[in-house]
């Protein structure tokens, strides 16, 4: 046997015992989450509803109410609802178009998104406006050379070139009727 091969071989020893060892105390490691908070992090999002009114700057909202605030809440976007209530936006993934698209501010629209118990915020899921005839349509942006949607401005995830806002007639899903 040469050299090589001599060395090849204690290594492969412990490789293959490091994996099962790790297979081993990993049914007994102490630093492994208790199963209570992997079931917890594996609990689905609460069931997605429909909120209705308009995205507004949290500043305007309370100013409504007569209800002074500091230069620190210029930013915050909120939902007034119909109902009056103040619901914060998320700036997630869907949430974030709110932030940056004046556009979508200040207008009548249909959100269907989640709360989380004991957090106020608004998951966004889906983004319905209204156009001058009431009808309502889904919101998104849009790549015409790619012919994908995107969900905040941003330049293409593909080609990296320009995108639109889009407006497309259309209901509300079955599961927020």
């Amino acid at each position: 046997m040469n050299r090589r091969g001599a060395l090849r071989r204690p290594c492969v020893a412990v490789a293959v015992a490091l994996f099962f060892g790790c297979l081993a105390l990993s049914a007994d490691d102490p630093a492994a989450p208790p199963e209570s908070a992997v079931a917890a992090e594996e609990q689905k999002a609460p069931a997605p509803q429909l909120f209705s009114g308009q995205v507004v700057y949290l500043k305007d909202a309370l100013a409504r109410r007569d209800i002074e605030t500091s230069a620190e809440t210029a930013e915050h976007v909120v939902l007034e609802t119909d109902a009056g209530e103040i619901i914060p936006i998320l700036a997630d993934w869907r949430g974030r178009a709110f932030y940056q698209d004046e556009q979508l501010r200040n207008r009548k629209v249909d959100l269907i998104g989640f709360r989380h118990p004991g957090v106020p915020y608004l998951n966004v899921i889906a983004v319905y406006t209204f156009n001058e005839a009431g009808e309502r349509t889904y919101t998104d942006y849009w790549c015409d050379v790619c012919s994908i949607p995107m969900y905040e401005i941003q330049p293409c995830e593909c080609c990296q070139g320009a995108i639109r806002l889009r407006f497309q007639i259309q209901d509300l899903p079955e599961y927020v009727k």
